[in-house]
């Protein structure tokens, strides 16, 4: 026989999603200051209730908590606001000069580079096999092209 367990993790009695949903929306219509959250009865979340029975499950003295005034964490957000904004603006410029084709950008630079060496490693296969050197290469060029009178 298969056994099956179910174990509760909460002692609070449970409400159903409506329940819940009314109670946070009637705390909602009680606040006067825009911003201000609610505090929420039924936190199904609380991990002090779930872990109220291990050990190593420490609430006070923790190590590295800080506790900030409101003064100091309005501080620190608008640090870190403008810490972000610096980001994306960096990351917004890197990603502009990656997507650019044309102009100087090392894409640009690397197509450019690549061409050239294509060509000068043509114009040495045709001066090779053809004996006819670079500038006598591009002077037939401009010749077939009608830019320069034949002579």
């Amino acid at each position: 026989m298969a056994r099956t367990t179910t174990t509760k993790l909460y002692s609070t009695p449970s409400k159903s999603a409506k329940e819940v949903a009314a109670e946070i929306e009637a705390e909602d219509s009680l606040i006067q200051t825009p911003g201000q959250l609610p505090k929420l009865k039924n936190n199904l979340y609380d991990e002090n209730v779930k872990f109220k029975d291990d050990d190593d499950w420490i609430t006070v003295n923790v190590p590295g908590k800080m506790v900030v005034n409101e003064v100091e964490l309005a501080a620190q957000v608008s640090a870190l606001s403008r810490l972000e904004e610096k980001w994306r603006k960096e990351r917004l410029a890197r990603e502009y000069d990656e997507k650019r084709i044309l102009g100087w950008t090392g894409q640009a630079e690397l197509a450019n580079g690549r061409s050239a060496m294509f060509f000068l490693v043509v114009g040495l296969l045709t001066e090779y096999w053809t004996g006819v050197s670079i500038p006598g290469q591009i002077e037939e060029m401009l010749r077939v092209g009608g830019f320069i009178e034949p002579s």
